[in-house]
């Protein structure tokens, strides 16, 4: 290494020791330390947590993470759940993908490694739905493993102490974050400081950042730019696309309507829906020869707007009256009524669309 590289080096060690020490001493004092997973921050409960918190705040995932443990207490209950039963639980927290990849972690945990994370990071990311900051979490939150993690949080924080510039999408910006959480993570007390990092980021180094509370204010290198809402970088503006479907509310003599079940991947994967019929179809021949089922058209509701990560989805819905009975095939095909469950629970969207009141006939 020559001269400047290493003094550059030792610079950083130096700047990230003291991040460390000032984090950890802010942590003690003013840190979330009574957070439901934390007592006891085995890892199944870190893991369900974090899990629910991408990208959900955790004033919402807390009762979410109360309900599904006290239904799924521990690996071994959740893998040999119903898919259905999992998905319902989950109903409201959106990207059910996540749920699905729970399940199917648990059954693998419990089919590989008896039903307990292995110690080494390599087997955690290997797991369905684990990335590598949810795997460093997992062991250093849960065994104080000296791992480092990087999300949103950490990643606003780190990019703001250190100035880096770039949206953290970005595979160069991320590398650099990366680097940094690396360098900064210690080898005592790991999980602790990298909930400080998160209780830090969630709680003052936000969005609109309270820099006179921040333990990290004097060091902070986009604070002394004058501009800490700079960091990170954000993402490049592109106008999402914009989808349109049409979703059938078809009710029979009882006010019971039909819901049918998506295919097991992509949005909404296995969930129950209302059916969805092209926009330039006939809804009445779509019904027919789609659903075996004769419907007579009542009203065409006004369009709902849903967003999603990549693209909007408006939904025209339609209600419609059974005239025919239609053939239903157990799992594939319910009849639901106001007030009663639904295996794998309903998506947002849906549900808003059953709570609105029938049209006059």
């Amino acid at each position: 290494m020559t001269a400047c590289g290493a003094s550059l080096s030792n610079g950083l060690q130096g700047h990230g020791a003291d991040l460390r020490d000032r984090v950890l001493d802010w942590f003690d004092r003013h840190g979330r330390h009574d957070l439901p997973w934390q007592h006891p921050a085995t890892p199944y409960r870190v893991w369900i947590s974090e899990v629910m918190l991408q990208q959900t705040q955790v004033a919402t995932v807390i009762p979410y993470f109360e309900r599904f443990m006290a239904r799924f207490p521990d690996v071994e209950t959740l893998a040999a759940a119903e898919l259905d039963e999992v998905l319902a639980l989950w109903a409201g927290l959106g990207y059910y993908a996540r749920a699905r990849n729970l399940h199917r972690c648990a059954q693998q945990l419990v089919a590989e490694h008896a039903g307990d994370f292995p110690d080494h990071i390599d087997q955690v990311e290997a797991l369905p739905g684990i990335g590598r900051s949810t795997a460093g979490a997992i062991l250093s939150l849960s065994r104080d493993a000296p791992h480092p993690i990087l999300d949103g949080n950490v990643k606003r924080v780190l990019a703001r102490y250190f100035a880096v510039p770039g949206w953290p999408g970005r595979s160069a910006t991320s590398r650099e974050l990366w680097r940094l959480s690396e360098s900064v993570t210690p080898a005592g007390r790991a999980g602790d400081f990298n909930q400080a990092m998160m209780d830090l980021g969630a709680t003052v180094c936000t969005r609109r950042p309270d820099c006179a509370r921040c333990p990290l204010h004097n060091g902070c290198q986009a604070r002394a730019e004058g501009n800490p809402q700079a960091y990170p970088g954000r993402k490049p503006h592109r106008e999402k696309p914009l989808r349109s479907t049409r979703m059938l509310i078809i009710r029979r003599s009882d006010s019971a309507a039909l819901l049918v079940r998506r295919p097991p991947q992509g949005i909404w994967g296995g969930l129950l829906t209302l059916p969805e019929c092209p926009v330039d179809a006939d809804p009445a021949p779509w019904a027919e020869t789609t659903l075996g089922a004769s419907i007579a058209i009542e009203a065409h509701g006004n369009p709902l707007r849903h967003e999603f990560t990549h693209y909007s989805l408006v939904i025209h819905p339609c209600h419609a009256r059974l005239t025919r009975t239609v053939a239903v095939q157990d799992g594939e095909h319910v009849w639901y009524k106001a007030g009663h469950d639904v295996p794998g629970g309903l998506p947002a969207p849906v549900r808003r669309l059953l709570d609105q009141k029938e049209p006059a006939t």
